[in-house]
């Protein structure tokens, strides 16, 4: 392409793509010319309310829109892979909102695609550009932290679970509950501020305890109980992973617990010259962040002055960078594969009730 050429995008998913509309609207080198949903009516509000000039209910005609570089794929998980592959066969870049897929198999098949393809494939892990992440990221890069040996990661709910019965609670639909749901973001989030390394073993458990008596649904969820209410996956995940450069991180996640939190997520970090915490509560970007050190010898804790940003509009930034300069794009297919790889091995442990090693 061009320099200066704008990237001509196609959002598949009506719902949380959502989001994704917002962050190309923030973009001066993106512009949506369609959009694919089931649901024509928020179709049709969204493409009014964004400026789309093209709506179609089926992606497979989306596809077809001759003037496209580029598509969201913004659908439950099981459509994943069938959507991204149909995409990258039409010669289109994707950016697939997490998780990449249901398991590894999955994943690897949309890798393999886009490198066969040579088209982008990106992963939308819009927690990574909040202000106190790339903060974080950005002092442990330059080993301001010194050796980061310990991270806590968690995303814990006291009642959200997205919709009893839907497929966010049909194991075969979405692989998983709130780990893979939640729990894939926490986990991106602490990898990558460990510099992504590998993982040698890993030991979990898993536990569904309110989601099968019909507890914990999310009172805001934009899906309601049916009448059915099955409930195939964890409320809770709890995992304690070893990495080959001697670090450990202790991932927690729930849709529903007895406990004080409400929605809340982040991590804590401990290195050896310095420790950071990130503590979200109902999704606030400002005042989460403190960080920890020494001030000649004596304990010192400081708040940095955070501004509010838009994750998504990060993630496509890099990602349209990618296609129009070339640029490595991160968060890449290849870091959403390993990360479906880790829980893939989450679920394996708690389901052999031991721990397990990478690749066994």
């Amino acid at each position: 392409m061009a320099p200066q050429e704008r990237v001509r995008v196609g959002v598949i998913g009506c719902g949380a793509g959502q989001f994704h509309l917002e962050g190309y609207a923030q973009e001066p080198r993106g512009t949506v010319v369609a959009l694919a949903g089931l649901d024509s009516d928020r179709c049709r509000e969204l493409a009014t309310q964004y400026d789309i000039p093209h709506t179609y209910g089926d992606y497979r005609e989306l596809l077809a829109h001759p003037d496209l570089d580029a598509v969201s794929v913004v659908v439950p998980n099981h459509l994943h892979l069938p959507v991204t592959l149909a995409a990258l066969e039409a010669g289109k870049h994707v950016l697939v909102e997490k998780p990449l897929a249901r398991n590894a198999a999955e994943g690897e098949e949309m890798v393999d695609a886009a490198r066969r393809a040579d088209r982008v494939l990106a992963i939308a892990f819009n927690r990574r550009h909040r202000h106190d992440m790339e903060l974080v990221h950005q002092h442990a890069r330059a080993g301001g932290f010194g050796r980061i040996y310990y991270v806590k990661a968690f995303w814990m709910r006291r009642a959200g679970i997205p919709g009893l019965g839907t497929w966010f609670t049909n194991k075969e639909q979405a692989g998983g509950g709130p780990l893979i749901d939640l729990g894939v973001h926490v986990l991106d989030m602490a990898l990558w501020v460990m510099g992504n390394p590998r993982v040698l073993t890993v030991s979990a458990a898993t536990y569904a305890e309110l989601g099968p008596r019909g507890k914990g649904n999310w009172a805001g969820a934009r899906f309601k109980v049916t009448e059915e209410a099955r409930y195939e996956v964890e409320d809770l995940a709890t995992a304690f992973l070893r990495t080959e450069d001697g670090a450990t991180l202790q991932l927690e996640v729930a849709w529903a617990a007895y406990t004080g939190a409400t929605d809340e997520f982040g991590l804590t970090l401990m290195g050896s010259e310095g420790g950071a915490e990130i503590h979200v509560k109902d999704y606030a970007l400002t005042d989460t962040l403190r960080t920890f050190g020494d001030f000649e010898g004596v304990p010192t804790e400081c708040r940095p002055r955070l501004q509010k940003t838009h994750g998504h509009a990060g993630v496509i930034h890099k990602f349209v960078a990618s296609i129009l300069d070339g640029a490595p794009v991160s968060p890449s297919g290849e870091e959403g594969l390993d990360r479906v790889r880790l829980i893939d091995a989450i679920y394996r442990s708690a389901d052999l009730k031991r721990e397990v090693t990478i690749g066994e």
